[in-house]
């Protein structure tokens, strides 16, 4: 079966009975010529930002270039968690493009390198959380997370007090990787 979009049966040529049973889904009214409005997205904003500027240094930007952004998550689960994104906002993998996904992918790795090279952790998840079920908190800009791991990094504060406990300062940590980046 091929996932890809456009290449999948519609949900009318899976099941001939559904089609008559729902009706498509109908938006918002927008003007010839106009987008249809949404809420800011801090990752394209951070896309927005050129690497190395006062504009990247606050959305926490450690890189920007042709194949995406890498930047440095605001509410991380570990020291040194990076988010890596593609520049469009776009949803899904089958929304990009093979020369998106490629890029995704090449950002993805020099994040990885840097993570190790600045923190040196035990081990790192890289991952994606496709849709508000599945744990994504953008939903609709599809995104990587890079997150450092070290044996008994996990703790009671998150469950208990609903807290997370870092041990660096986001300012430090984006110092110590802009650095590494550098080196990789």
């Amino acid at each position: 079966m091929n996932y890809i979009k456009g290449l999948s049966p519609s949900p009318a040529e899976a099941d001939p009975k559904s089609a008559s049973e729902s009706a498509p889904e109908v938006g918002p009214a927008v003007a010839p010529g106009k987008s249809p409005e949404r809420n800011p997205c801090f990752l394209c904003e951070a896309a927005e930002a050129e690497t190395g500027s006062d504009a990247a240094r606050q959305r926490l930007v450690l890189l920007h270039d042709e194949r995406g952004v890498i930047v440095l998550n605001r509410y991380p689960y570990t020291t040194g968690h990076l988010l890596v994104a593609a520049t469009e906002h776009l949803a899904d993998l089958t929304d990009l493009t093979a020369t998106q996904r490629a890029g995704l992918i090449e950002l993805t790795a020099l994040a990885e390198q840097a993570v190790r090279l600045a923190f040196a952790p035990q081990g790192i998840n890289v991952g994606m959380n496709l849709g508000r079920c599945a744990g994504a908190g953008l939903p609709d800009h599809l995104h990587v997370h890079i997150v450092p791991r070290w044996n008994g990094d996990t703790n009671f504060m998150g469950i208990v007090g609903q807290v997370r406990v870092i041990p660096q300062a986001l300012e430090e940590s984006y110092a110590v990787l802009r650095e590494a980046l550098k080196r990789v």
